[in-house]
C-alpha cells in the first residue's frame, strides 16, 4: 500500500511559475516509476511527466522545455517544476506511483492559471 500527498497547487497569472510536490508513504527507490498527470474539466485524464526508477523521464508535448520532473528520494518526495504557465495547464495535477502490479494515486492538487 502507497499513499501518496500532493501539494503546491494554487492560482497563478499566466506565464509563472508553481512547484508541486508528492509525498509517498514508503521509499520511492521502490517504485517502478512516478509521475505526474492532470484531468481539466469535461477532458481525460493526461500524462505531463514520468520519472521512472531505471529510465529516462518523459514528457507530455505540450508541457516540454516549461515543466520538470525531479526526485529527492531521501524525502521520498517527487516535484514537478512548472514554469512559463499557460491558461490551458489549468488542471487537477494528480501524482501517479507504480509499486508492483498496482497503480497509487493521490487525492489531486488544483493548478489554475488566469489569462
Amino acid at each position: 500500500q502507497v499513499q501518496l500527498v500532493e501539494s503546491g497547487g494554487g492560482q497563478v497569472q499566466a506565464g509563472g511559475s508553481l512547484r508541486l510536490s508528492c509525498a509517498a508513504s514508503r521509499s520511492i527507490v521502490s517504485m517502478n516509476a512516478m509521475g505526474w498527470y492532470r484531468q481539466a474539466p469535461g477532458k481525460q485524464r493526461e500524462l505531463v511527466a514520468t520519472i521512472p526508477t531505471a529510465a529516462s523521464t518523459k514528457y507530455a508535448n505540450s508541457v516540454k522545455g516549461r515543466f520538470t520532473i525531479s526526485r529527492d528520494n531521501a524525502k521520498n518526495t517527487v516535484y514537478l517544476q512548472m514554469n512559463s504557465l499557460k491558461p490551458e495547464d489549468t488542471a487537477v495535477y494528480y501524482c501517479n506511483a507504480i509499486f508492483g502490479w498496482y497503480d497509487y494515486w493521490g487525492q489531486g492538487t488544483q493548478v489554475t492559471v488566469s489569462s
